[in-house]
């Protein structure tokens, strides 16, 4: 268990931006930050960070937190996991125990498939840099390909030994159990007997954000023809091949410098340029390029540049790729590589700056990419090339942009020397079916009388005395102006006048309880409690307290009230000379209409409850006492309404 003052020291010293920033390309906008939201697919960004109130929210899909909700909910950490990751990130010492065999056994499946495959990543680099035969077959292999020491220990490199089971045992052995083995991929189940499943293979462990294993590659070196060149980890609870790219865990932060991404093919591709300087590249592990892959450089850059080895059928089956790219809204270049090169032989036999400059001179944008493939192939004949212009219309119409769609279709009639009106008819004529066929769709069955009914009972289902929303707004108004002062007018025992301030939680809260109301949602109703308990110890809590809250209701909802979509720039009263009244200014006022707000709904409630007793008593004497305690709740309803400066017509 992780000590309160040590996880108060964490929070602390957590800046939001950084954090959020690992995984989020950021831009300034005012006082706060925003970004495409890695919790949902958008466009047009609407996450924002707020490194003044230590926190972030997404308008979007509504997710909201501080730096630990926010490594929990982006990596599927628990409380405590995301405090350790933050300690790690910020050098803050947190006491650990060793665990035991027992313990491993009480992790939930997620952890266990992270515990077998951080011991599995250990294993096999023990196996490469500390035995005979690792370092015979796998670390020779590794320093023919020129890798560094500091480049295998950075990448986790390693070796599984030639025998069926070397890793089974081990693990066996360490207390991991078998189905956890098995799940992870790491061991073959064949009819009760289990086996490694990269037995004399070099090992690529693959990562993901926050650096820890989530699968691996393995490469056999022996010529064997039966056997698979690479044999990848199978899909688990922790690893998705279609949204993990190798080495972004070591790339993300010089994406985002850089403001571009290199992808290539390989595992070695990444390594070869990483270690020769070019940090910001990534591969798709051994998996086709997929529309999730591509939204997570995303995050970081809306610029990818594709490097190719020249491969014939490579660059064909790379036109699949670049739609998919330019289907998100990014920018695609290619570059390929001399003939009989690829990204990692060609950084191993350069300098670095000779292949910076190679891939700066050779980088061509996917118009000029894909006219110069396919030009080959229509060798001056008019029915091919009509072929090649309707393709490169098809490719540009798919860009969701009109001003880049516009811009390219400039350049391919400069490069086909085609009229450009023409390829704009045409890529009308496209964009006209595209829309056709996104909103063609059959006519819905006519709702039955039954589906009505039901609709109607719906409808009268919904409560007119709900009052979720006044229990919002005054649970807002104690989160952001709680300890602030609003003075009320009175007079002293002479009769003179007298300002009496008071703090706006503790006004809100006695005035509530004065009246014995409750509120009715769950989690308002446990930050109201907690007001209180401070209250009568004669405190007040702070933003902090709720937004870094180990209650995950608490903490989101807390952010949720706590940032708001819209900011007023700091210069607008000085460029509009318009004086804006914001709530702070007025909020006495603000805090009086909550809370009466919410007494207005209880009142209107408690009227038509009593109504409704009224149409059920029984005696005179029921019906006098109700139609007495009817018209009292109806006079404090009309004097609650007056203040609001609302007309009761009932």
């Amino acid at each position: 268990m992780i000590p309160k003052e040590t996880i108060q020291t964490i929070i602390e010293t957590a800046r939001v931006e950084e954090v959020v920033g690992e995984f989020v390309h950021l831009r300034k906008r005012g006082v706060n930050y925003i970004g495409l939201c890695p919790f949902h697919n958008e466009k047009t960004p609407s996450f924002v960070v707020s490194p003044v109130k230590g926190i972030y929210k997404c308008f979007g899909c509504g997710k909201a937190g501080n730096s630990v909700n926010f490594v929990m909910e982006h990596e599927h950490y628990t409380y405590p996991e995301a405090l350790k990751f933050l300690a790690k990130k910020y050098n803050i010492e947190i006491e650990e125990e060793e665990q035991t065999p027992e313990q491993i056994k009480q992790l939930n499946e997620r952890e266990s498939l992270f515990a077998v495959t951080g011991f599995a990543a250990k294993f096999f680099a023990e196996q490469l840099l500390n035995t005979e035969e690792g370092k015979a077959i796998g670390l020779s292999y590794f320093k023919e390909r020129d890798f560094t020491e500091k480049t295998i220990e950075d990448f986790q490199l390693g070796y599984s030994p030639d025998r069926w089971d070397a890793f089974t045992k081990a693990a066996k052995e360490n207390g991991y159990q078998a189905e956890f083995l098995i799940k992870s991929g790491l061991t073959i189940n064949k009819d009760g007997k289990h086996f490694d499943r990269f037995r004399a293979r070099v090992i690529f462990p693959i990562h993901n954000l926050t650096g820890r294993v989530v699968g691996f590659g393995g490469r056999i070196l022996k010529k064997d023809e039966k056997k698979a060149k690479y044999v990848n980890s199978p899909e688990s609870d922790i690893y998705n091949k279609s949204k993990v790219l190798y080495g972004i865990y070591f790339a993300k932060n010089e994406i985002i410098k850089k403001d571009n991404c290199f992808l290539v093919e390989g595992y070695t591709d990444v390594i070869s340029l990483h270690q020769a300087g070019i940090k910001n590249v990534v591969s798709s592990s051994g998996t086709s390029l997929t529309t999730d892959q591509i939204r997570l450089i995303k995050r970081y850059t809306p610029n990818i540049t594709i490097l190719y080895d020249g491969d014939a059928a490579g660059l064909k089956a790379s036109f699949r790729g670049i739609d998919m790219i330019l289907e998100q809204g990014m920018n695609v270049k290619v570059v390929l590589f001399p003939e009989g090169e690829d990204p990692d032989s060609f950084a191993r036999s350069h300098r670095t700056a000779e292949v910076e400059e190679y891939i700066s001179k050779k980088a061509k944008d996917f118009i000029r990419f894909k006219t110069s493939v396919l030009l080959e192939e229509t060798q001056n004949d008019p029915i091919k090339k009509a072929g090649l212009i309707k393709e490169i219309v098809r490719t540009i119409s798919i860009i969701p942009d009109g001003i880049t769609r516009s811009l390219y279709v400039k350049e391919c009639s400069s490069l086909l020397d085609m009229a450009e009106q023409t390829l704009m008819n045409e890529l009308n004529k496209r964009l006209r079916e595209k829309y056709k066929n996104k909103n063609r769709f059959s006519p819905s069955k006519p709702e039955t009388p039954e589906i009505q009914e039901y609709q109607k009972e719906k409808q009268i289902e919904l409560d007119v005395f709900e009052t979720e929303y006044q229990e919002r707004d005054i649970v807002r108004i104690l989160l952001n102006y709680g300890q602030q002062e609003i003075i009320f007018e009175g007079k002293d025992e002479n009769g003179y006048p007298l300002e009496i301030p008071v703090e706006v939680a503790k006004f809100i809260i006695n005035d509530i309880r004065r009246d014995s109301l409750e509120f009715n949602d769950p989690v308002f109703k446990k930050i109201f409690q907690e007001y209180i308990t401070f209250i009568e110890r004669d405190e007040i809590p702070d933003e902090n307290h709720f937004k870094n809250h180990e209650d995950s209701e608490i903490s989101t909802l807390s952010v949720n009230l706590l940032l708001s979509p819209y900011e007023l720039s700091e210069n607008w009263e000085k460029l509009a000379r318009i004086d804006v009244v914001t709530e702070s200014q007025k909020l006495k006022k603000a805090v009086v209409n909550s809370v009466l707000s919410f007494k207005a709904k209880m009142i209107e409630k408690r009227i038509f409850e009593n109504q409704q007793k009224l149409k059920e008593a029984g005696s005179e004497e029921d019906i006098m006492l109700l139609l007495k305690e009817q018209q009292s709740l109806k006079r404090i309803s009309r004097i609650i309404n007056k203040e609001l400066g609302r007309v009761v017509t009932k």
